[in-house]
């Protein structure tokens, strides 16, 4: 089915879609399997307590018809009967009843789940146009609901048909048994009879509610176009999501910047990758990473540290390793502890012979101790 836009519906519906549809109404529903469901379980508790309830019946009908004279002058008489003829159907005539409610109100459940909306019970127009209603007659969907009938009719002849015919010996010879046996039979032919022909709505159930569960999802079906405009409305705009993650990371890195003047110093590889790390003896058990980056946000973090006196050192091997194995937060792999603990090491003596003099220090950052698998080369 085309749309206006000329583009079919081809895509599954969203679950935004089916959520709404939900909330106008809009569930997959099988009369077939609610009919059915209920019928077997009626069916059942008849061969239960169906005894029972017929008993009760004969009780009630046998004191109905019979009165004492005082009785018929007893203007609370009739009062009395009432109250005892629900006394005596109450249990068991309350027993079936419940059992169908119950079973009314689960078949809905089993395909699509309860389902309460005021959109539905809400008054339109459209449903009293008698040209859309007989759209809605002689349309597809009530073609399929004319099949579907048809479709019962015949099933549910041919099995009374034939289950009538294999009982015909037993019905004929009801007319020569005594009024209470022939009854008892008849009920209990009655009863299984019942019984038969429910079973055989469960065929027109097993294919109905697979036409529902795909003709609900097929009206609701979308186009390529309502699909990307939905995609649009709940998640924003790739223009909208694509300038939000801009600010995000210059956010993100203006925040790294202010933290690079608290690193204690800044290796490099040397010019396409820049690491700030941070030793806290008192607060972390390892060194952190508080900046990284390449390109030109390695060239900021070398600036930003030089402006405010921080240690650059060039060793390539232990930047790329903590480049691609740790975040700007984390501290740094296991691995990787001596080699950062030599730079570190190095820093402080830098320091201390910056003020105090004697020895220069030095390390060959080439021979640091890395592991095979965080490096690379």
């Amino acid at each position: 089915m085309a749309e206006e836009s000329g583009q079919e519906k081809t895509e599954e519906p969203t679950g935004k879609r089916l959520e709404e549809a939900r909330e106008k109404g809009q569930v997959p529903r099988s009369r077939e399997l609610t009919t059915v469901l209920v019928l077997i379980i009626s069916a059942v508790m008849l061969f239960f307590i169906g005894e029972n309830i017929v008993a009760d019946l004969a009780e009630v009908m046998n004191q109905s018809f019979s009165f004492t004279r005082k009785e018929l002058f007893d203007p609370m008489a009739m009062i009395h009967h009432f109250i005892h003829t629900i006394d005596i159907m109450l249990w068991d005539l309350g027993i079936f009843l419940a059992a169908t409610a119950i079973a009314a109100l689960a078949a809905p459940a089993l395909i699509g789940g309860w389902n309460f909306s005021t959109q539905a019970m809400a008054p339109k127009g459209e449903r009293m146009d008698p040209i859309k209603g007989l759209k809605r007659i002689f349309g597809p969907q009530g073609l399929i609901e004319l099949a579907k009938a048809l479709g019962k009719f015949i099933l549910i002849g041919a099995i009374s048909t034939a289950i009538l015919w294999s009982l015909r010996d037993q019905l004929l010879t009801l007319g020569r048994q005594e009024v209470e046996v022939a009854m008892a039979d008849l009920g209990y032919l009655t009863l299984w009879v019942f019984l038969a022909i429910t079973a055989s709505l469960i065929l027109i159930a097993l294919i109905d509610v697979p036409f529902q569960l795909w003709n609900h999802t097929r009206q609701l079906r979308m186009t390529k176009q309502e699909v990307k405009d939905e995609m649009k409305s709940t998640e924003g705009s790739p223009e909208v999501k694509g300038r939000i993650r801009r600010m995000q990371i210059q956010l993100s890195q203006q925040r790294m910047m202010q933290d690079i003047p608290t690193a204690d110093v800044v290796i490099t590889n040397p010019t396409h990758y820049a690491v700030a790390l941070k030793y806290d003896q008192a607060g972390s058990a390892a060194p952190i990473v508080v900046a990284k980056g390449a390109d030109l946000i390695s060239q900021q973090i070398r600036m930003v540290a030089e402006s405010n006196n921080v240690p650059i050192l060039s060793a390539p091997p232990l930047t790329r390793a903590v480049y691609y194995s740790t975040e700007i937060g984390e501290e740094i792999p296991s691995g990787l502890y001596i080699a950062v603990a030599q730079v570190l090491a190095f820093v402080f003596q830098l320091r201390r012979y910056q003020k105090q003099g004697g020895n220069k220090p030095h390390l060959n950052t080439e021979d640091l101790p890395i592991p095979e698998e965080l490096r690379r080369d």
